[in-house]
């Protein structure tokens, strides 16, 4: 059995849209609605309840790209390496006050 011509066919690749193309969107939607905003643009309703749902739970950590943290996942990163640097700190005392005790006796 060959396999039919549209399996052979390459994937369609993804359009990738920007933080500001999704923002303008949105304010079209507000005011237009989605149905028509998303013919106007030319992309899926869908997408567009999508983003308008990731924008009112994410607010303005919404749209911030692949990888990249929201602030409280940075300053949380940020903390857990600042305890690994304190803890380092307190051994290195610890190690310190022992050789002085040490050399005392």
């Amino acid at each position: 059995m060959s396999p039919s011509p549209s399996s052979s066919l390459p994937p369609k690749p993804r359009r990738q849209h920007s933080k500001e193309f999704k923002q303008e969107a949105l304010r079209l939607v507000a005011s237009v609605g989605v149905g028509r905003a998303a013919a106007d643009l030319g992309i899926n309703a869908s997408l567009l309840y999508d983003w308008k749902r990731k924008a009112e739970s994410e607010g303005a950590d919404a749209f911030r790209g692949q990888g990249r943290r929201t602030e409280a996942e940075g300053e949380l990163a940020r903390m857990r390496r600042e305890i690994e640097v304190l803890k380092m700190e307190r051994e290195i005392l610890k190690k310190a006050a022992e050789f002085w005790v040490k050399e005392r006796q």
